[in-house]
C-alpha cells in the first residue's frame, strides 16, 4: 500500500482524531446514533459521502475539512512548534507556563484557616445539641 492511500484513507483519519481526544468506538456511536461495529466499519472506509462526514466531524469536535486534511506529520509539526514557541524570549530551556500562578503555602495557610472554621461550626453544633438533649431530659 502506498503512502499515498494511506494519507487519503479518510476512516483511518477519523479512527486516529477519535483516538487522540480519547473517544472510545463506543461513545462514538452513541453519540451518532449508530452501533459499535458501524463505526470500526467506519473506520475501515477508504471514503465516506460527506453528510456522514460532517456529522461524524461535529461528534469529534473539528471540521470536515480538518478530518480530510489530517496527517501525523502535521500534527507532530504543530506539537513541536508550539512547544518551541512557548520558550521564545527565553535565555535558557525552561517552560515558563508550568509555574505556580499561586503560592501553595498560601493555599495550604488558607486550607488551614477554613479547616478551623469548619471544626469551629460542628463544635458549635454539638452544643446545640447537647443543649438540646438536656433540654429534653429536664422535661422528662
Amino acid at each position: 500500500m502506498s503512502t499515498a492511500t494511506k494519507t487519503s484513507h479518510i476512516g483511518r483519519k477519523i479512527s486516529r482524531i477519535r483516538e487522540l481526544r480519547g473517544m472510545k468506538q463506543e461513545a462514538l456511536a452513541a453519540e451518532l446514533g449508530i452501533s459499535q461495529q458501524s463505526v470500526s466499519s467506519l473506520e475501515q472506509s477508504e471514503q465516506i459521502d460527506d453528510e456522514k462526514l460532517e456529522k461524524v466531524a461535529k461528534v469529534l469536535g473539528v471540521s470536515k475539512e480538518a478530518i480530510e486534511n489530517f496527517s501525523e506529520e502535521n500534527l507532530i509539526y504543530n506539537i513541536q512548534n508550539n512547544y518551541e514557541g512557548s520558550n521564545k524570549g527565553a535565555s535558557s530551556v525552561s517552560v515558563s507556563n508550568l509555574n505556580c500562578t499561586f503560592n501553595p503555602l498560601d493555599r495550604l495557610v488558607q486550607a488551614y484557616e477554613e479547616k478551623e472554621k469548619l471544626y469551629e461550626r460542628l463544635l458549635q453544633a454539638e452544643k446545640e445539641k447537647v443543649a438540646y438533649l438536656e433540654k429534653l431530659l429536664k422535661k422528662l
